[in-house]
């Protein structure tokens, strides 16, 4: 069983326009490296953890009912939308294989929290147990690399924002960035090893649209 893939607009993954990519050859005398590191600085994607960063952590929660945004997760995907920056989720719903949801059940929450937040590009989801071994569970690379394959993006040029270390360790795996929003979940341990953290989930979006302005002066 791989990573499952739901787009709530359309059947499938709601994917944007392939973004344009830099003639191969010279490029205004940088080296290889400048280039490289140019276009890790880069921002393509925000790819969100769901719950205990965009929506209130209700273990295994099978209902779209219950539902609840965050605060700051609407006023966030907002900013990116508008930033033309695309967006999506990568969660882990190991209450499917542990028997207590359906993957219908995670569907109809993505499909309520999509509403809600006014529609991310892709929502992507593993639901195997951690002993599975599979290589879509955060902290593995595999949700990262399927959202930014979906979303037409590098994964160098993606940033995935979550609440445990888990998320942040995915994302360097597939080497992405990662920002940790400490929340209830979130150990002390953690916040001391991440490499970034936000106070807060706008505050982190905020901060990496204003690097990404400064990074395309």
């Amino acid at each position: 069983m791989s990573a499952h893939l739901t787009g709530p607009a359309s059947e499938g993954v709601v994917t944007p326009r392939p973004r344009g990519r830099p003639a191969a050859g010279r490029t205004e005398g940088r080296t290889g490296a400048a280039r490289a590191g140019a276009a890790r600085g880069a921002l393509a994607a925000v790819l969100f953890d769901r719950d205990g960063t965009l929506v209130e952590d209700v273990p295994y929660n099978g209902d779209p009912d219950r539902v609840r945004l965050l605060p700051g997760a609407r006023q966030a995907v907002d900013l990116l939308r508008a930033a033309g920056v695309a967006t999506g989720v990568v969660s882990n719903q190991s209450g499917i294989g542990r028997g207590l949801i359906t993957d219908a059940d995670v569907r109809r929450c993505n499909e309520r929290a999509d509403a809600l937040l006014g529609g991310l590009g892709t929502w992507v989801y593993c639901p195997h147990l951690p002993e599975d071994g599979c290589d879509c569970r955060k902290p593995r690379p595999g949700l990262v690399r399927e959202a930014a394959r979906r979303l037409e993006v590098p994964p160098e040029q993606c940033v995935v924002i979550g609440d445990i270390a888990a998320d942040v360790l995915a994302a360097e795996a597939a080497g992405a960035r990662g920002v940790l929003v400490a929340g209830a979940a979130t150990r002390p341990e953690e916040v001391a090893a991440a490499p970034r953290t936000a106070s807060d989930l706008l505050t982190a979006v905020r901060e990496l649209l204003a690097e990404a302005r400064g990074h395309g002066a």
